[in-house]
């Protein structure tokens, strides 16, 4: 399948293309992300059930859906990492659909009705405003009236989350006059962040998410932060006895989706009924 790219889909693709690897393995250095994130996906995604899988990248939710027992298709810009999305199923011994394609064009792949859309990505590289509105518009043409879709963001504030974590760079990356900076300029203003990244992304105030999805046929369902309250003290985290690690997940999970605390997570994850 030929993939059709502007020039910043371009740059996302080569990105992960030279990096699906690294990831997948994303969520072994942050491991409580997905955990949390499942907890909330699962008061919905029952066995049995259509899911579709968009900006899925190498496969680690659509692996885990397909073990469930789910109808799963996956969808990803980056041909690299469908492909290793797929050698990854084969070694968890399921099986799924697979599409390389741009998540602005889904209407060509002639896809049925799911239960359930995840758009876990494609919102935190589309910079502009009529890109990320077309990737809804297209997710929710896949969904079924009564289905579920699942919308994650980058939070403009995990910028300077990887800095608490890791220290050595607050002075070189927030000095004045540079792009953090600027960073720093818009969180402060209520802005979206759109400068220069890891590749081509668009950071988002919190605050923007709900009149953003609102324009949208949905029923809010959720809107929590995806690592909860842990994100910051990760690192220190991971050091301690499985017990209290544990402890920490179940405190997490408790407040998930009190507004105050979105802020501590670097991704935010929108759930929404289609109403119709």
């Amino acid at each position: 399948m030929v993939v059709k790219l502007n020039a910043q889909c371009s740059e996302v693709q080569k990105y992960y293309d030279e990096n699906s690897e690294l990831e997948w393995q994303r969520l072994e250095r942050h491991p409580f992300e997905m955990p949390l994130t499942l907890y909330m996906m699962e008061k919905y995604i029952r066995p049995g059930n259509r899911v579709l899988d968009v900006g899925g990248g190498p496969g680690r939710y659509s692996i885990h859906f397909a073990k469930m027992g789910c109808d799963v298709t996956l969808v990803d810009l980056s041909p690299g990492n469908v492909r290793f999305a797929m050698d990854k199923a084969a070694e968890a011994g399921v099986k799924f659909a697979a599409h390389a394609a741009n998540c602005l064009e889904l209407d060509t792949l002639n896809l049925n009705e799911f239960d359930h859309v995840l758009l876990m990505g494609p919102l935190y590289h589309l910079k502009e405003d009529a890109d990320r509105k077309k990737a809804v518009e297209q997710a929710l043409h896949c969904l079924k009236t009564g289905g579920n879709l699942y919308a994650s963001f980058i939070l403009d504030f995990a910028g300077i989350i990887y800095d608490l974590k890791n220290g050595g760079y607050v002075e070189q990356d927030f000095a004045e006059g540079t792009q953090s900076a600027q960073l720093i300029a818009d969180i402060l203003e209520g802005k979206d962040y759109t400068g220069p990244s890891f590749c081509s992304s668009r950071f988002s105030h919190q605050d923007n998410i709900l009149p953003f999805m609102a324009q949208f046929p949905l029923e809010k369902l959720h809107l929590f932060g995806q690592e909860g309250i842990l994100s910051v003290n990760e690192l220190e985290l991971m050091k301690r006895s499985e017990g209290e690690i544990s402890c920490w997940i179940q405190i997490a999970k408790r407040l998930l989706e009190v507004p105050e605390l979105l802020a501590l997570s670097e991704h935010a994850m929108y759930i929404g009924q289609k109403t119709g």
